[in-house]
């Protein structure tokens, strides 16, 4: 009863909230739970920046070379990055090939922690492909109490062929700590305060409202007229 208990509050801390602003927790949380697909097609808005998406200002580095970066900030432990996986594969699907998807998990608590060092290591040996989706499944559908590092190693990523121990001794390198303090120092610059959201090239990022009424299928549309936006730009 008290193993089950500990899970059950690892659970909660894991996923209380997808911001580090409690003021957005809410909004985040309606945006994703009311931006199913509509019965039939709204008509289109004209998508006005201050309004629907916001400037970065100073612009950040990209690091995609000549094309348009298209980033994605996310946690394992985020419910709401859970239910936006549909929309980044339609995403993929529809980016042009002068674009490119960059994925950043974030770190909003220690919590969160163990989630980034599992995406930085899974990255590096080679695996993320085929855990990426897998993850989120096994936290979000099948509610698999995988809280720590130790559980993810040996419960999870064993499963597709990685050895615990060189799983763990990745986590803890000096590389993966760099990638992290890499990451959060970006998300900081990029003005990111809650997941999902999205950054198009350094220059302009997308968050879930449902003041401003912004859900996944308005953050792609927006996504979508912004990477054509910055294509053009760069031609």
């Amino acid at each position: 009863m008290f193993k089950r208990l500990v899970f059950l509050l690892l659970a909660l801390l894991a996923v209380s909230a997808c911001t580090d602003d409690k003021a957005a927790t809410a909004a985040t949380a309606t945006a994703s739970a009311t931006a199913k697909p509509a019965a039939a097609a709204a008509p289109a808005r004209d998508w006005q920046l201050g309004t629907d998406y916001s400037l970065i200002d100073p612009r950040v580095p990209t690091t995609t070379g000549d094309k348009v970066e298209v980033v994605e900030v996310f946690s394992y432990a985020c419910p709401h990055c859970a239910h936006f996986q549909s929309t980044m594969d339609e995403l993929k699907a529809k980016l042009p090939a002068t674009a490119q998807i960059v994925l950043v998990p974030a770190v909003f608590n220690p919590q969160w922690e163990p989630f980034a060092r599992a995406f930085y290591t899974a990255r590096s040996l080679g695996v993320l492909d085929k855990t990426h989706a897998a993850l989120f499944e096994a936290l979000h559908t099948q509610h698999r109490p995988l809280y720590s590092i130790d559980s993810l190693a040996n419960d999870f990523y064993v499963s597709y062929g990685v050895d615990p121990k060189n799983f763990l001794g990745t986590a803890d390198s000096f590389v993966v700590d760099s990638q992290i303090a890499n990451g959060n120092d970006l998300v900081k610059r990029w003005g990111v305060s809650s997941t999902p959201t999205l950054v198009i090239n350094g220059k302009y990022r997308i968050e879930m409202s449902s003041e401003k009424k912004i859900g996944p299928n308005e953050a792609l549309e927006i996504a979508l007229m912004l990477v054509k936006q910055e294509a053009a730009a760069k031609k």
